[in-house]
């Protein structure tokens, strides 16, 4: 009786098929990639990428059987059209799916490998910054064909193209305007993964702020100024633009601060206290260089520079803090009097001489 109820209803008898075939494969596909995580992990690298793309092949495994069936059915049946129609853009979303999740499994493990996260992270830097851009520009593509493989699956959409192909000077010209900025960042992006101006976490100046390099996208760079700010710049302004990156190829750094005294001024005892308070705090300066000399004179005090050096730009600026303000102490305590001073000469006031009159009175002659 169930046969003949089916032989009735072709449609529902290819859709229970369908739908047994999709839980089947479902469970197949979780017990095969268990046993294959299973297999695979004493080693960390197949693991780890298998653990992040296990979800889309769990999706992708059972669609292709669904297709299969589907495929294989009359072609005359009601409703068989959509369903392959439908299945098929579901696959190739799961492939989508697939490929970013395979991208990001790479990227993760690259970033495990390389930690920016210790001291001397020169080297995790580059290649986590490779990587990065390397990563978005792969995950763009990938939506981009994903997308792209969808619409084809429309007639109208190759309609559509075949009428871009037919007119494809003018329309490669409207796109190549349209597009400009999107293709610029795309492209300094490769070149900045290739050729590295900027670095994860390099110390950078870029429009008159000092910040470090937080994030970069396939599209811009955000920068964390050290107020806690951030600066968005696009990619191609790091391209076409100057900027100053101070830990280019090491993070080591000479810092310096002057200090404007009086001639009076003794220098020796100044570098000594100098030195002295250098050493004072080795988690600071680095032991290389710390020198105090006078650069510069004019009418009425010289200048001293006092040169120093640190493994980093966080510690030189709070070591020159330091050294300024320590100086400036020992200045007041023991040489106040060498301080810069508005010199001036004081002359005592003659008193006025007397007024002398216009129109004398003429001398009186004695009486005879």
């Amino acid at each position: 009786m169930l046969n003949e109820w089916l032989e009735q209803f072709p449609e529902l008898t290819w859709l229970i098929i369908a739908i047994i075939v999709f839980i089947a494969l479902a469970i197949i596909a979780r017990i095969v990639s268990r046993v294959v995580t299973h297999i695979f992990k004493p080693f960390s690298f197949a693991r780890d990428i298998l653990e992040r793309i296990r979800d889309p092949i769990h999706l992708l495994i059972p669609l292709i059987g669904l297709q299969t069936v589907s495929r294989s059915a009359p072609q005359d049946m009601t409703g068989i059209n959509a369903i392959n129609h439908i299945t098929l853009l579901a696959i190739i979303g799961a492939i989508t799916w697939l490929g970013l999740r395979a991208v990001d499994a790479v990227q993760q493990l690259i970033y495990k490998h390389n930690p920016i996260n210790i001291s001397d992270n020169l080297h995790a830097r580059r290649i986590q910054t490779q990587t990065r851009v390397l990563v978005h520009t792969l995950s763009f593509l990938v939506i981009l064909f994903g997308i792209a493989a969808m619409l084809m699956t429309f007639p109208i959409a190759r309609q559509f193209g075949t009428s871009l192909l037919a007119s494809a000077g003018v329309a490669g010209l409207v796109l190549g305007f349209a597009a400009k900025p999107v293709l610029g960042n795309l492209i300094a992006g490769l070149q900045i993964a290739i050729t590295q101006p900027i670095r994860l976490d390099d110390v950078v100046i870029v429009a008159g702020e000092w910040g470090r390099i937080e994030e970069i996208t396939g599209t811009y760079v955000v920068v964390r100024i050290w107020d806690d700010r951030r600066l968005i710049v696009p990619l191609q302004w790091f391209i076409e633009n100057p900027f100053q990156n101070w830990t280019r190829k090491t993070t080591e750094l000479l810092g310096f601060f002057y200090l404007w005294l009086d001639y009076s001024v003794p220098i020796e005892p100044i570098r000594e206290e100098a030195t002295r308070l250098c050493k004072e705090v080795p988690q600071l300066w680095d032991g290389r260089v710390c020198g105090v000399q006078v650069t510069d004179t004019d009418a009425k005090s010289i200048q001293l520079r006092v040169l120093i050096s640190t493994t980093d730009s966080s510690k030189n600026w709070d070591l020159r803090c330091y050294l300024r303000e320590n100086l400036i102490n020992f200045i007041m305590k023991n040489y106040p009097d060498s301080l810069p001073q508005l010199r001036a000469m004081l002359r005592e006031k003659e008193p006025p001489a007397p007024p002398v009159d216009a129109h004398p009175e003429p001398e009186r002659q004695p009486p005879v």
